[in-house]
């Protein structure tokens, strides 16, 4: 029987809360399908500074370097505001130190939630689109950054986007390997017509593009994009584009859906990936049974399905879900007319029956 080692970084607020359904469906779903997962929790963001004063212990890296996938819940809150290391940081330095450099964030607008979104249902009907981010480079990261004294007493503050040509191909070959399993398109997304890094992300994407004879590629500027995610989102299948860009979109994107407690991301690079929901700690209902387990379950999906290559058990996942919503459980943020509300505790029930019905 297969092993896999599993690091579960529960983290802060709800963390905690939705690691325990996500680390019990897969604890099903691995007997359905006949492998073994060793789960190993290691303390990561302000549960980490609690302990340790720093937001990634480096014995936490280590176990996470020794995986073969790592899945996150949530990190941050406001009793880490003035700490002078803040538990964000640990994110930043778990992508580094995996050479994490790819985020992937689906963004699917489910039949069943349908009218959860604040669009007309006839423009989300169908969405299904896969937002394709490269994770370390650009603003966020480009060299020389600060805030430097100038003349006469006044400041400036400094950041650089900067990019390889090396750092646009990896990312760029990401997502078109990922169109080649959807609908074979990739919208490239950039600002060519202002910015000259931009004009050389174009230029690898196309080049990129001609060792993916089988995938359609269009170009955007990213304020178009903006728009048309909103105007039309049923025409895009794969978003590629760079960090600061992919930052604002795929939240733009999750709103499409009604509910950001519904999303899951995967950041894959050189190591063991980081599956987490996109939503952050909801500091204000953690321990209360509140918070909806589904995005980090759906991350656990996406462990297994890009992972661990587990695709037969990431679907069985997925139609768990699809079974659970189908029944209309709710959870509060997702609670319609009609629908059944329940907590955390009794969703993670109802998937892990949903799961054992599916065998």
């Amino acid at each position: 029987m297969k092993t896999y080692q599993i690091t579960l970084l529960a983290g802060d607020g709800i963390g905690p809360e939705i690691m325990g359904v996500a680390r019990a469906v897969l604890a099903q779903v691995s007997r359905n399908c006949q492998f073994h997962l060793n789960f190993t929790a290691a303390p990561f963001g302000g549960q980490a500074i609690d302990l340790t004063g720093e937001p990634l212990p480096e014995a936490t890296l280590e176990q996470c370097r020794a995986s073969d996938a790592i899945l996150l819940g949530a990190v941050g809150g406001p009793v880490w505001d003035d700490h002078p290391r803040r538990p964000e940081q640990g994110l930043l330095g778990l992508r580094s130190g995996l050479g994490l450099y790819a985020n992937l964030r689906p963004a699917t607008v489910r039949p069943q939630l349908v009218a959860a979104s604040s669009l007309k249902p006839e423009v989300v009907t169908g969405v299904d689109l896969l937002v394709v981010r490269e994770l370390t480079g650009g603003l966020y990261f480009g060299q020389p950054q600060g805030i430097f004294p100038e003349k006469k007493g006044e400041r400036r503050g400094v950041n650089t986007m900067t990019y390889s040509e090396s750092e646009i191909e990896r990312i760029s070959r990401v997502a078109f390997k990922s169109a080649q399993s959807r609908r074979k398109l990739v919208t490239s997304v950039d600002k060519a017509n202002v910015l000259a890094v931009s004009r050389l992300w174009r230029e690898v994407v196309s080049r990129v593009a001609l060792d993916f004879p089988d995938v359609t590629l269009n170009h955007l500027y990213v304020d178009n994009c903006a728009m048309q995610l909103i105007r039309w989102p049923k025409q895009f299948d794969v978003i590629l584009t760079e960090n600061l860009f992919g930052d604002i979109l795929s939240d733009e994107a999750a709103m499409l859906t009604g509910s950001i407690g519904m999303l899951p991301s995967a950041s894959l690079g050189e190591g063991p990936g980081v599956f987490e929901p996109v939503h952050g700690s909801a500091p204000d209902i953690a321990g209360q049974d509140r918070a909806n387990p589904l995005a980090q379950v759906l991350s656990a999906a996406m462990l297994l399905g890009y992972g661990l290559q587990e695709t037969t058990a990431a679907a069985q996942i997925e139609q768990a879900v699809a079974r659970v919503l189908d029944q209309g459980y709710r959870t509060g943020d997702i609670m319609a007319e009609g629908m059944t509300q329940v907590g955390c505790q009794a969703m993670g029930e109802k998937l892990l029956l949903a799961l054992a019905e599916g065998i």
